[in-house]
């Protein structure tokens, strides 16, 4: 798999080492991914996701799985979870 959160889009980045001489050695700089359960109240259910610690303390912030779901847009969603949104969207258009 990919190292990319699936919730943010974060993924990885190049730059360089330097040194004390200045000289530039390629480097990677990963992001910080957990595989991680969260919860869905519209689903009643928990959904695993790979995620960056910063995106699970964003969902945390916002007040859950389905309140950032509903605020974010669909690009910067991976393919997997947008259809976790359609089913949060419909579940919460059926209790209503």
């Amino acid at each position: 798999m990919s190292r990319v959160c699936e919730l943010t889009g974060k993924r990885v980045i190049t730059g360089n080492n330097v040194s004390h001489a200045h000289n530039k050695t390629r480097r990677r700089f990963l992001p910080n991914l957990q595989e991680t359960s969260l919860w869905s109240d519209a689903l009643g259910r928990m959904v695993r996701l790979k995620v960056s610690v910063s995106a699970i303390r964003t969902v945390e912030h916002k007040g859950g799985l389905d309140a950032f779901l509903l605020d974010a847009s669909d690009a910067d969603l991976a393919p997997a979870v947008v259809k976790i949104k359609k089913l949060v969207k419909k579940a919460q258009a059926k209790a209503a």
